[in-house]
């Protein structure tokens, strides 16, 4: 009966309630157990959404896999709102530095589908305009024609 469970839980408060609980509570895990280890792992991740994945076996034992959180909710806590947007294209919720957009490029490389830290910051900026964030005091729309103008070469590059 061994299996694995998927789920979106707050980076270092998720508890035995939903969504964890009703999944891992068929299986036999101790459910506290794994609430207290993904709480440890994701701490770092706090209030964020963390995509974690818990594989058990049949004898309770289990091993967890913490993801990165989505680019949206890093681009949140980098900066500092609470919400996107509802008219992304007119009224905007924040402004990112060019560092700022490196540190969530980096932050998320390995899930993304970029090979470098320059294209990685353009599929930031894509999420950036959907979300209403300026970058640099800049509609995020024309952020990629920016990057490959080379204006951020400096920093991308570096």
């Amino acid at each position: 009966m061994a299996g694995t469970i998927e789920a979106l839980v707050p980076g270092g408060q998720a508890n035995p309630g939903p969504p964890l609980g009703p999944e891992l509570g068929p299986t036999p895990v101790d459910v506290q157990d794994v609430v207290s280890q993904i709480n440890e792992e994701t701490a770092a991740f706090d209030g964020m959404e963390v995509p974690v994945t818990i594989e058990y076996d049949d004898d309770g034992s289990f091993t967890i896999e913490v993801g990165v959180p989505p680019t949206a909710e890093l681009i949140k806590d980098e900066a500092g709102f609470e919400t996107g947007s509802g008219e992304p294209q007119e009224d905007f919720v924040a402004d990112m530095s060019i560092d700022q957009v490196k540190k969530v490029a980096e932050q998320k490389s390995t899930d993304l589908l970029s090979y470098d830290v320059k294209n990685a910051a353009k599929e930031v900026g894509g999420t950036c305009a959907s979300l209403g964030v300026t970058i640099e005091g800049e509609d995020a729309r024309t952020f990629d024609d920016r990057v490959d103008a080379g204006d951020y070469d400096d920093v991308l590059e570096a």
